[in-house]
């Protein structure tokens, strides 16, 4: 945390939808990418595109330093209220559209959730897209 608090201090802060990277302390990582999600007011004040920009920055940060891995957590759903199913859509489609859009070295995305329930608001808005790209 001394290393984020760092770059808060000499940038003022990272905005809606953005990410900074800090080194991995212990963990069996190489780096982690903060991203600072929306908080959920309506979905009519722009929260689908932060969301989206979160996980879009957080992708273009790992192509840079040519990451073959990136894990994500269900960004916003938490304490910022975004509801699971929405936020769930948004991550997904944005990540498989950068992901086909991209010839970077990141090849694996996996989804860190919390619980059973968020696991299934996944699991069917996967199943959704996967359906919508058939027809």
């Amino acid at each position: 945390m001394a290393e984020l608090d760092q770059i808060r201090a000499r940038t003022g802060g990272c905005p809606t939808g953005g990410a900074v990277a800090t080194g991995a302390g212990n963990l069996p990582a190489k780096f982690v990418f903060h991203a600072v999600g929306p908080v959920y007011r309506d979905g009519r004040h722009g929260e689908a595109e932060a969301l989206a920009s979160c996980y879009r920055t957080c992708l273009d940060m790992a192509a840079e330093r040519k990451l073959e891995r990136i894990s994500f957590p269900s960004i916003s759903t938490g304490a910022y209220g975004y509801p699971v199913n929405e936020a769930a859509r948004v991550a997904l489609r944005t990540v498989l559209d950068w992901l086909a859009a991209s010839s970077s070295s990141v090849r694996e995305v996996t989804f860190v959730l919390f619980d059973l329930g968020t696991l299934e608001a996944y699991r069917k808005a996967l199943a959704e897209l996967c359906s919508a790209q058939i027809e």
